[in-house]
């Protein structure tokens, strides 16, 4: 074997080794960020309570249904929807799909799940789904969702009362 030739299979094996030793990283990385975007998501929602400011349901704004009602994000999963006449009481969850087929836009698909008893109140069974974050903060919570069905695009947003 002449010089040139064993020169490229030394390159061709050390970019092997670096391509193999950077992938896992990212991997590990990008599911550890996920994991602890998660949890600043679920620690910054269960902190007081939460109101509706924005509800476009395929293009129809439909947030008077949700007018006066607080939300309250418990760390057991429970979801409770109150005002002065009514107490409703769902579930929540924020979870990594990243296996999903949901039409997500990005890549991560940190989903905030919501599920209300329909036979409870038929307005808070548009809010039951897997939705998509758009964005977070310690006072906002900004979250789509686009229908597999029809392709129309929901968005709801809670904020900080």
């Amino acid at each position: 074997m002449n010089l040139r030739t064993s020169l490229r299979i030394s390159i061709i094996f050390i970019g092997f080794i670096v391509f193999s030793a950077c992938s896992s990283e990212d991997d590990d990385s990008s599911s550890s960020n996920s994991s602890e975007t998660i949890n600043e998501i679920v620690n910054n929602v269960q902190s007081g309570d939460w109101i509706i400011t924005e509800f476009i349901d395929s293009g129809e704004n439909e947030i008077n249904h949700f007018t006066g009602y607080t939300f309250t994000f418990s760390s057991n999963g429970d979801l409770i929807a109150t005002n002065s006449e009514t107490t409703l009481t769902g579930t929540w969850s924020v979870t990594n799909d990243s296996n999903s087929d949901d039409d997500s836009p990005d890549d991560s698909d940190l989903d905030f799940n919501i599920f209300f008893n329909v036979a409870e109140s038929n307005n808070f069974e548009d809010l039951n789904d897997d939705w998509d974050i758009l964005s977070y903060s310690s006072s906002k919570i900004e979250l789509i969702d686009i229908s597999g069905g029809n392709g129309g695009t929901d968005y709801l947003t809670f904020e900080k009362n």
